[in-house]
């Protein structure tokens, strides 16, 4: 089984990740860390900061992943926000069914009466470098961007509005 975890900046998708490799007992896979790790070695000359390029060029080496997972018999979870929520459109039938999806976002009220503690708890996984880039207006705008791609994809999503309590119960097949 893929589980596979998408979300905005500062979601929880690492935390959620970590939490699921506890109970089910997979490896994981960070899209940022392949990220970094392309970047590092000189693979691309993409920028961390330049989205537009990476999600396309991320997402193509991701479901290259999924797919030798699945064709391998491997449970594998992958986290991170360059998974589009148009998924599906990327495997068949066979893959799709070896593949649970969520995506989490916050509401803009939860981003605004919480912000402070979303900056604070930014490292309860990783340790960021760099988060000086984080803003209040910009993580309710890429929270209601992703809101409007799941729906728009009718791809699953747990919605983190009064509290920040993430428990995610995987579907079966």
């Amino acid at each position: 089984m893929i589980i596979m975890i998408s979300g905005a900046s500062h979601t929880g998708k690492t935390l959620l990740a970590n939490k699921l490799v506890k109970k089910y007992g997979f490896a994981c896979i960070s899209q940022d860390l392949v990220k970094m790790g392309l970047i590092r070695s000189g693979n691309t000359e993409i920028s961390p900061k330049d989205t537009d390029a990476l999600r396309p060029y991320l997402w193509n080496i991701t479901k290259e992943i999924v797919k030798t997972a699945i064709e391998n018999d491997q449970n594998l979870i992958v986290e991170g926000c360059y998974i589009p929520m148009n998924y599906r459109q990327y495997f068949d039938e066979s893959y799709l069914k070896n593949i649970r999806f969520v995506c989490l976002v916050m509401s803009e009220r939860y981003i605004r009466a919480h912000f402070d503690d979303i900056r604070n708890y930014a490292n309860a996984v990783e340790q960021r470098l760099d988060d000086s880039d984080l803003e209040l207006e910009r993580l309710v705008r890429c929270n209601d961007y992703f809101l409007s791609r799941c729906k728009e994809c009718r791809a699953p999503y747990l919605l983190i509005d009064d509290e920040y309590n993430i428990e995610w119960d995987v579907p079966s097949p």
